[in-house]
């Protein structure tokens, strides 16, 4: 694992345990930005592992009101021991940690158990979809969220990520800086 997703990772893990170790009222938005600050990684990064680590956090986002107390508190303890594995490169215990963490969010409440498929490619075709907004094209972003171009098509056409937009700079400027960037002469 590169240096950089394992930074990544271990600040996912850290601060979803900092979140669901103290229940506030506030849990719910925070895990939603945890869960956007993670899309963005792998936007950037196009890494299993991330993509793992977000569909688990947002998996914790849409439960987060379901869980108990006892609950959230072994969801806490695995994502200490899975930081602790990650740290000492330990990643079979690692892996472990997050099939066990993945578990526990099926456990975790009845309704939860029976959708998690659903709620699972849920939050793969919306992290798709933030995905497409950041850029990636429609076959990139499906392929990393193991979704078909059809399953995130059909949902981002109902969103923004499709809508039209206008370009900030002229098409004869961006031309003249991609000619100028390539060494090219003028049109």
């Amino acid at each position: 694992m590169k240096a950089v997703i394992k930074k990544e990772i271990l600040y996912n893990l850290q601060r979803a345990e900092d979140i669901l170790r103290v229940r506030e009222p506030k849990d719910f938005e925070e895990l939603k930005k945890l869960s956007d600050h993670a899309i963005e990684d792998v936007a950037l990064h196009k890494d299993v592992d991330l993509i793992t680590m977000t569909v688990l956090i947002y998996s914790f986002y849409k439960i987060i009101q379901a869980i108990t107390p006892k609950e959230a508190q072994m969801i806490v303890r695995e994502l200490q021991f899975s930081q602790q594995a990650l740290q000492q490169d330990n990643y079979g215990r690692y892996n472990k940690s997050i099939r066990t963490l993945y578990e526990q969010v099926k456990k975790c409440h009845a309704r939860v158990k029976e959708h998690l498929q659903d709620v699972m490619h849920a939050a793969r075709i919306k992290k798709g979809t933030t995905l497409l907004q950041r850029g990636l094209s429609i076959g990139q972003a499906a392929g990393l969220m193991g979704l078909s171009n059809w399953d995130l098509q059909s949902y981002a056409a109902h969103t923004t990520a499709f809508e039209p937009h206008t370009e900030a700079i002229l098409a004869k400027i961006r031309m003249g800086m991609a000619l100028k960037l390539f060494g090219v002469g003028k049109v």
